[in-house]
């Protein structure tokens, strides 16, 4: 019939025999919808008012037979946008019904959403019925994840702070009611994500971190807040130079100018010439609003301005004394319940995060033995977790890094897994990460652009896929790793001042001709250790 264009009364009733017994069933309901489109056009108002209650009422069975079908929900969703004055006060109260069944249908949740959104209902009207289904059941994942919708809503921020960020009397009031719950039920995964989503950061306003300047490789780099991709019809930076434009050419440090972290472009001799006491440089990115400017003196080889990482709280919010006491007193209260419950991981993972939250250096000895302890109670991600703890490792690194004023980073002895914060290097010179658990340099260490000696023995390394266009680098030590073939030293091709590599321990060093291979790939390395 469908076919033939035979699309009438007939089909509905066709298709509704099988749809009341099997509600999943999407072709039926996209062949419905041709025959309601059809009618729309042959039946009076009135008819045409009969024929929605009828379909609707044939809706409220099938989700009767299945709460839970995709199909039917969405046949609801496209009927009531036809209508010229849906009745939404009666599908509130279609969702209140299905939710006293099973308060955790997350599709029936999607519908009341898309109910109240269309209907204008009030963020506080919808704050307060989940706080009575919260009230009824903690355990309830939907709810707890529409009041982090909810709330920033209700307490927007000034369009001059940080967006998603909830006002403090707000955020201690749901900490006090998360923490009944996770209390009540322990073992219950929803309120403690929620708390965790409370303990987060807003996200960051849009920023260009750090901007350096190099004379020797006339060379500008630029650091964002954020992965972009720059070009003619994406992210826009302008670059001034003595408040004059200049048109250059952007592109990654890697050079393959995917969404990254940091772009650089090359600068002409004119604008690093040294008749003039100063030059200064200014990059204004257009889309994120915001720029910064640094000045190359004369007789100076590079000039930088950064931002700090302690100033601008990159890895942890700023804590007033009333939320630092607050999570103070969460923290003690979650190790009284982990005493109780000793193999509850929730539990000491929030403590970890809690730490994290209230001053990370200061707990880090603490958080070390915390993550021993959750690995051999969750064993299935113990992957995770040592790639969690090595994301903290290296903050606290570059904070005690920063702190010390220095450009010299010792990430060794510390079981690293995996790199991160990479963009935040730029301006290091020295990088020491031997005696962990690498298996690869990422594309990401590309970025560090002043970066003169790299350690990276007794690691697992098999890639050295981010050595590659590093200016600087002088010294390279590779020792006991798993480089198998001497064709993964390919990218170190592209580091022109090398002039020492240790590889002392590699398998590659057992191939036959690998002296040979790396004389012809690296003639200007002086010194070659195999």
């Amino acid at each position: 019939m469908r076919q033939a264009g035979e699309l009438d009364e007939s089909v509905l009733e066709l298709t509704s025999q099988i749809l009341g017994a099997n509600p999943d069933f999407a072709t039926l309901w996209n062949c419905r919808r041709e025959v309601l489109q059809r009618l729309e056009a042959q039946k009076s108002p009135e008819e045409l008012a009969a024929l929605v209650k009828t379909e609707l009422g044939f809706l409220e069975s099938c989700l009767r037979v299945n709460p839970k079908s995709y199909g039917t929900w969405h046949h609801r969703c496209w009927l009531l946008g036809r209508l010229p004055e849906p009745n939404w006060a009666r599908e509130l109260e279609l969702c209140a019904r299905f939710l006293e069944v099973d308060e955790r249908n997350f599709h029936c949740w999607d519908y009341r959403r898309f109910v109240a959104a269309q209907a204008a209902v009030p963020p506080a009207e919808e704050l307060a019925f989940t706080d009575s289904l919260i009230t009824r059941n903690f355990s309830n994942y939907s709810s707890w994840h529409y009041r982090s919708c909810l709330l920033p809503q209700l307490h927007p921020q000034p369009d001059s702070g940080p967006q998603g960020r909830l006002p403090e009397d707000v955020l201690l009031k749901e900490l006090e009611l998360v923490q009944n719950a996770f209390f009540t039920d322990p073992n219950d995964q929803s309120a403690w994500f929620y708390h965790r989503w409370l303990l987060g950061r807003a996200d960051p306003q849009d920023a260009l971190r750090c901007l350096h300047v190099s004379r020797d490789e006339a060379c500008l780099t630029v650091s964002f807040s954020r992965p972009v991709l720059v070009g003619p019809r994406t992210e826009t930076l302008l670059l001034m130079v003595d408040e004059s434009p200049l048109a250059v050419e952007w592109r990654t440090p890697d050079g393959r100018n995917w969404p990254g972290h940091v772009w650089l472009c090359d600068l002409p001799a004119t604008s690093l010439n040294d008749q003039l006491p100063h030059h200064t440089f200014r990059v204004i990115w257009t889309a994120g609003n915001a720029q910064k400017e640094c000045v190359l003196l004369k007789g100076h080889q590079e000039g930088w301005c950064r931002d700090s990482a302690t100033d601008e709280q990159l890895f942890r919010c700023e804590l007033s004394v009333e939320k630092s006491t607050v999570l103070q007193s969460e923290l003690e209260s979650c190790k009284e319940l982990q005493e109780l419950e000793p193999e509850n991981k929730w539990c000491l993972l929030t403590i970890i995060l809690l730490m994290r939250a209230l001053d990370p250096l200061l707990y880090e000895k603490e958080t070390l033995q915390y993550f021993q302890t959750l690995k051999a109670v969750d064993p299935m991600r113990a992957a995770y977790l040592d790639d969690l703890r090595s994301k903290f490792l290296l903050e606290n690194s570059l904070l005690k890094m920063e702190y010390a004023e220095v450009r010299v980073l010792h990430l060794g002895h510390k079981d690293l897994t995996v790199l991160c914060h990479l963009e935040q290097l730029l301006l290091v010179t020295h990088l020491d990460l031997s005696h962990n658990r690498l298996r690869a340099l990422p594309p990401a260490l590309a970025a560090l652009r002043c970066l003169e000696v790299l350690q990276a023995n007794d690691n697992a390394i098999e890639s050295l896929d981010g050595v590659t266009n590093l200016p600087r680098l002088q010294e390279l030590s590779l020792c006991n790793n798993r480089l198998q073939q001497p064709m993964v030293l390919q990218p170190l091709a592209s580091c022109p001042r090398l002039v020492l590599l240790n590889l002392q321990g590699n398998p590659l060093c057992q191939a036959v001709g690998t002296s040979e291979y790396l004389a012809e790939l690296l003639p200007l390395v002086n010194s070659i250790l195999v």
